[in-house]
């Protein structure tokens, strides 16, 4: 009797501040209720900024429920966050940036970007003329460097940590052969350094900012991977929304909308090569709990509560989860 070979799973974690951390353990959670898949035995997982600290989390085995349980402030008793204790209300200020300083962030990237400028993502020029940001990812080096061997990288053979080299206008993704070897830690920062908020990382004389610079999702990473299934948790993407009243919303889900289609290309092109895709982001419910500003961390609770219900209803309805609404937003 011949036996079942296991799925080859890939798992992507999209970028979208402290809020879309805290919608993506909801969703975690969600994926291993519905699918009874834990996010851990991934063969590949991909996180960009906010998703990178997910990912560093999971490579090093913390599990879905203590991603949850540490949110809500419940002490972790055992395994890499036990013990540990992580102030977010603090961890990456109070919801607005410092006043950036009035010099570009990469003097070099000008020169790139504008050469470039047909090939480059539209964030990704952007990020290269935003003036420096002067906020600090240290609390996020401090908890990576608490769950990881130190100056080491991941304990799982595949996580893969996306950022921006700034100065050469491209991605790169942390974690694979081609990339420079750095500390996770480092690496993390730079996936998270958001252009004109934080402080642009400094690895081997290249500026690297967050990886939603070039996709919030980067998906297509995963194409030439075998895989079977991809999971896409994508806190910037949805495929239906809200109705806001305040103009900022308007504008964010405009932004979103754009997101969304790009994700989509790139998931295509993960299904070109036979892997199946669930792509999952916020509805309205999760929308409304999160407002416009994905950094305001008192809606952080609130949040995760939503991404705990929603993303199971989601996961258990197929219509909801895919590109099928995209027309009623776009």
């Amino acid at each position: 009797m011949a036996v079942r070979r296991q799925p080859k799973r890939g798992l992507v974690l999209g970028g979208g501040g402290m809020l879309g951390a805290a919608w993506m353990v909801g969703a975690l959670c969600a994926l291993e209720e519905v699918h009874g898949f834990d996010p851990r035995s991934a063969d590949v997982i991909v996180g960009t900024s906010a998703g990178s600290v997910l990912t560093a989390l999971l490579g090093a085995g913390v599990t879905a429920a203590q991603l949850r349980d540490h949110q809500r402030g419940i002490r972790i008793s055992h395994g890499p966050l036990a013990g540990f204790s992580w102030d977010y209300e603090r961890a990456t200020g109070d919801g607005r940036p410092q006043l950036p300083k009035l010099i570009p962030t990469s003097r070099r990237s000008l020169a790139s970007s504008a050469r470039r400028l047909r090939q480059l993502p539209p964030t990704a020029v952007l990020a290269s003329f935003l003036p420096q940001g002067r906020g600090s990812l240290e609390r996020i080096q401090h908890l990576v460097e608490a769950i990881t061997p130190m100056d080491e990288w991941s304990p799982h053979p595949n996580a893969w940590v996306v950022a921006m080299d700034l100065d050469e206008g491209r991605r790169v993704a942390f974690g694979r052969p081609e990339a420079p070897a750095v500390p996770l830690a480092t690496a993390v920062m730079a996936s998270c350094a958001i252009p004109s908020w934080f402080r642009p990382v400094e690895i081997n004389g290249h500026s690297y900012v967050d990886g939603g610079a070039c996709s919030a999702t980067n998906v297509d990473l995963v194409a030439d991977m075998g895989l079977d299934e991809v999971y896409v948790l994508a806190p910037m993407v949805s495929f239906a929304m809200n109705k806001p009243d305040s103009v900022l919303a308007r504008m964010e889900h405009r932004w979103r909308v754009q997101i969304t289609k790009r994700c989509l290309h790139e998931t295509e092109k993960v299904r070109e090569q036979g892997a199946a895709v669930i792509a999952l982001g916020p509805g309205p419910e999760d929308l409304d709990a999160m407002g416009p500003n994905l950094m305001d961390v008192k809606r952080r609770l609130p949040v995760l509560e939503t991404s705990m219900r929603t993303s199971v209803e989601a996961l258990r309805d197929p219509d909801r989860v895919g590109p099928d609404h995209l027309a009623d937003v776009g």
